[in-house]
């Protein structure tokens, strides 16, 4: 069996669970790369809508985030007006493993599916 992952001795922001959770900690990361995952490519307008409760300048830092991170890919297209798309990189692809499992806990765990397992 494998020992614990932060160790009392050692910092969190050193081990590798507080450097992923570094990367998509926060409130909309991992709901900025669940909807990449599920659309491929998105552009910035489009991820907005379907987060609905982001504002510009906040999905503005967290694009800029997670590019700098290497999760996500921004792509420039050079035409009148500029259109930008974002999708995945193989760094973030390689996270969706982690979101879908986080998924999975929340859907056995959430108080309606414990409320129907003591039924």
């Amino acid at each position: 069996m494998r020992g614990t992952c932060v160790p009392h001795e050692v910092k969190l922001k050193d081990t590798g669970f507080g450097y992923t959770l570094s990367l998509i900690g926060g409130k909309y990361k991992m709901i900025i790369m669940y909807w990449l995952s599920e659309n491929k490519v998105m552009r910035f307008n489009s991820l907005q809508r379907s987060i609905g409760t982001i504002s510009f300048k906040t999905l503005s830092i967290m694009l800029k985030e997670l590019e700098a991170d290497g999760l996500i890919i921004r792509q420039e297209f050079p035409q009148i007006p500029p259109k930008v798309e974002y999708s995945l990189s193989e760094r973030g692809l390689s996270l969706i493993p982690v979101l879908n499992m986080m998924c999975e806990w929340g859907e056995k765990n959430s108080l309606p599916a414990l409320e129907a397992v003591e039924r």
